[in-house]
Order: C-alpha cells, then sequence, then structure tokens
C-alpha cells in the first residue's frame, strides 16, 4: 500500500475513571483476549501498510510491553515495521507531547524520512475493522487533500464526545464541531484520516510555529474552507472506548453471535500478542452460559453473560453475571458479581457481594491472595 501508518494511542480519558489508573486506553483489554490497541494495528497489517508508528505517552508500560515485539502483527521486517514512539528530550525539545498534532511534530522524521505519499492517521482505542486502502482509493478518486472516516449514529446517540461533521451531496465536509453542546449532525468522525505525507509535514510544521497543537482543531477545523476535506462513510461495526459504559457496552457486543462471527471468523482476522497459558478449566459444578472465558482460567461457579479475561480464578458457588473480569483475578468462593468491571490482579474474599446498581460498578480490592 502506498502509505505509512500513525496510531495515536498517548491519550488519557476521565471517563474511564479507575480502569485508567493502571493503563493507558489503547492497552484496555477487550473480547477476552485482545487490547484495544490490536483492532488499528490488524486493520494496518491487514491493508498492507508495512510502515506503523505508535506514539504513546499516558501510563504507556503495559502498553508497551504489550507492542514489545512486532512479530504478532506481522511487522517483523528489515523494511519499515513496527515503530513505537515516546516522549524524548532532546535538544530542540523537552516537552512531553501537548496534543495529538504536537506528538506528529516531536516525531516528524518518521514522516520525513518515509517515502510512501500518503499517511493513514487512527487511533488506538477504537474496535473495528477495515481496509484502509478503499478509503486509499476513495480519497484519490476524490482528489482530496484529507479523508475522514464517518459513521451515521442514530438520532438519539449522544454526540458530545465526538466531532460531528455535515457532508455536501459530494460527500465534502463544510461544517466539523468538535465535541459539539448541541449537534448540528448525527455524522460522526471516527478519528481515522487519510492525508498527503508532504502537506501533513507542511500543517504540522505550520502548527508548531503557531504554538497550535491539536490536530482536529488546529488543522482540519481551521482548514476546512481552505482545503478539499471529504467524508468517507461506513456502516460497519465501530465502537469508541471513552468511557466505563463505553468499554462495558463494547465487550458485552462480544456475546453476541453476529459480533463474535464479524471479528473471529470472517476475514480478515484479529491479531495479538499470544502468551503460553493452558486451556480454560471448568470443574465439577461449574455452570457458564453466554460467556466469553479465556486461556488460563478456572471456574468452579456460575457464570452467564460475561466476559473472563486471562488466568482469573472463579471459586466454589460464586456468580458472576453480566460482567467484565479483567486478567488475573482470583475470586474467593460464596461471592456474587453483578454488573460489574473487577480491575485486573484483584483479589475478592469470600462471600463478598457486589453489584452494580445505577450504571457499572468498577471493582477494585487489593486483599492478600494467599494467607497462611
Amino acid at each position: 500500500m502506498r502509505a505509512i501508518g500513525i496510531i495515536l494511542a498517548g491519550g488519557n480519558s476521565r471517563r474511564m475513571k479507575e480502569l485508567s489508573q493502571k493503563r493507558a486506553i489503547s492497552a484496555m483489554p477487550v473480547a477476552g483476549s485482545y487490547r484495544s490497541i490490536d483492532f488499528a494495528l490488524s486493520n494496518m497489517t491487514n491493508s498492507h501498510i508495512q510502515s506503523v508508528g505508535v506514539l504513546t505517552q499516558y501510563n504507556a508500560r503495559s502498553l508497551n510491553e504489550h507492542l514489545s515485539s512486532s512479530k504478532w502483527w506481522d511487522f517483523g521486517r528489515k523494511q519499515g515495521g513496527l515503530s513505537v514512539f515516546t516522549p524524548a528530550v532532546t535538544a530542540d525539545n523537552n516537552f512531553w507531547y501537548r496534543g495529538t498534532a504536537d506528538a506528529i511534530y516531536q516525531n516528524l522524521s518518521f514522516l520525513r524520512n518515509s517515502h510512501e505519499p500518503y499517511v493513514v492517521i487512527t487511533s488506538g482505542d477504537c474496535v473495528y475493522k477495515m481496509d484502509y486502502n478503499k478509503v486509499l482509493e476513495y480519497h484519490i478518486e476524490k482528489k482530496a487533500d484529507v479523508t475522514i472516516v464517518c459513521k451515521d449514529m442514530p438520532e438519539d446517540f449522544n454526540s458530545d464526545r465526538y466531532g460531528t461533521v455535515v457532508l455536501d451531496e459530494d460527500m465534502r465536509v463544510r461544517d466539523f464541531e468538535e465535541k459539539p453542546i448541541v449537534a448540528q449532525s448525527n455524522t460522526i468522525s471516527c478519528g481515522i484520516y487519510v492525508i498527503r505525507r508532504r502537506l501533513l509535514i507542511e500543517m504540522i510544521e505550520r502548527c508548531s510555529m503557531e504554538d497550535r497543537y491539536d490536530f482536529v482543531t488546529d488543522i482540519l477545523i481551521r482548514y476546512k474552507n481552505q482545503k478539499r476535506i471529504y467524508g468517507y462513510k461506513i456502516s460497519e461495526y465501530w465502537r469508541n472506548i471513552a468511557t466505563v459504559e463505553d468499554y462495558y457496552e463494547t465487550n458485552m457486543d462480544f456475546l453476541k453471535p453476529e459480533i463474535r462471527n464479524y471479528f473471529f471468523k470472517q476475514y480478515p482476522d484479529i491479531y495479538s500478542k499470544v502468551e503460553d497459558l493452558p486451556p480454560a478449566k471448568y470443574n465439577v459444578g461449574s455452570n457458564v452460559s453466554n460467556s466469553l472465558i479465556s486461556s488460563g482460567c478456572i471456574i468452579n461457579g456460575t457464570v452467564e453473560n460475561s466476559v473472563v479475561f486471562k488466568k482469573s480464578f472463579i471459586g466454589n458457588n460464586c456468580c458472576i453475571r453480566n460482567s467484565i473480569i479483567l486478567n488475573d483475578v482470583y475470586i474467593g468462593d460464596n461471592t456474587h458479581i453483578e454488573n460489574c468491571i473487577v480491575e485486573s490482579h484483584d483479589t475478592i474474599r469470600a462471600h463478598s457481594f457486589y453489584r452494580g446498581e445505577n450504571g457499572v460498578k468498577i471493582v477494585i480490592e487489593q486483599n492478600e491472595r494467599y494467607i497462611i
């Protein structure tokens, strides 16, 4: 493909509450065996983009560990491959990333040293499948300067957390608002962009000279009337992980047969880092229905409509219902958990009771797992 890829994975969301204290949003576990960034990386390799840069910053330890080997997404090659860029003190700069445009500016050498004429920019906190080649073909056909991937949302959808776009009959962007108080359109930006590499370098350098740091506000919205910016609409599954509710609903979506079939059985595949873990074990007395149970888990109790991530232990007579159990959680006997997200590496004492009454409840416990 005649493009390089940039994945913006350095942001933080306060709406994720305690879940973002351990990890970047792009490192959030999804669907039992994946991380959020796996979807963007898989889309890049499936679109035959050979050179990808991941820009990390906030709470990046877990994310950097996940990206420590590029072979899982087939980026282990001499030419191109996967590059991870974190903020660094240099002779010219000693700032952290002050925004998405500034993050690209501080790694502008990645763009300058490339030869592909186009750049695909996406975020690492979205769950979707996409062939970026189709977007690039559309971009070239329209002779666009920038192409924004968009999606029509239902009329009752709350658009205040997204950028909303207004398109004309030719699909050209006529208006773009970032996180409007009152949305004028139900068409939202999916945070996926195609742009000519030289134009991107020029715009990013101009932003830096004017002390502007945000890619959406200071480039897309600022130049919407000067540049040819078009929208490319999709109708397939797409979800953004920005709030606790979004994260919960995204994982619950994978309990639906049509969503599992779309991501797990239809080409192309989604790839992730694989750990050497034994298969899940279901002991006598366990009862599992409509749930995803990952490798390394031991189930003794009842699990209904839930997602249980790797290396978790469910004790005797437990009832886990409509919940997400993250990695390496130990749940003691006779525990009831409903409408909850249990943070990774937690130890839940026996006879505990947790239920999300008004929305999803986040459970964080730091009890001793082994008591003599």
